[in-house]
């Protein structure tokens, strides 16, 4: 009886990993969303740097979920919740660094020597 159920344990862990069939549909779609971003960005099809950034971060977030679902099978029954707990804080710790990050740089642009900014020229006259 203990060998029958070590089978079906061993049966059922196997099926939790991807067909050839998923894989195929997750590299087609991963093909598609790199493709696009990348004819967006060389073909300047969105003029607005602002405008084509958000899109860009779309398509890498719409990315990142394909990832997940096609090749990581990742989803709410795996291991009990604590899989898709592990995402939302790993997702969490992303946006923070992410956004912290990007605050950090505008504020550095904006605020970093302004006198220089103005007139690069002035600059070169004050050095020794």
């Amino acid at each position: 009886m203990s060998d029958q159920h070590h089978h079906d344990h061993h049966h059922d862990d196997h099926a939790n990993h991807g067909t050839l069939k998923s894989y195929a549909v997750g590299f087609i779609l991963s093909v598609v969303l790199t493709a696009i971003p990348f004819w967006i960005v060389m073909g300047n099809v969105i003029r607005q740097p602002h405008v084509a950034g958000i899109v860009l971060l779309a398509f890498a977030a719409i990315q990142i979920v394909v990832h997940m679902i096609y090749f990581l099978h990742i989803n709410t029954s795996v291991e009990g919740g604590w899989s898709m707990l592990g995402l939302i804080f790993t997702a969490m710790l992303v946006f923070i660094m992410l956004s912290g990050s990007l605050w950090v740089m505008y504020h550095l642009n904006t605020n970093m020597m302004p006198g220089m900014m103005m007139d690069p020229n002035h600059v070169m006259h004050q050095m020794p």
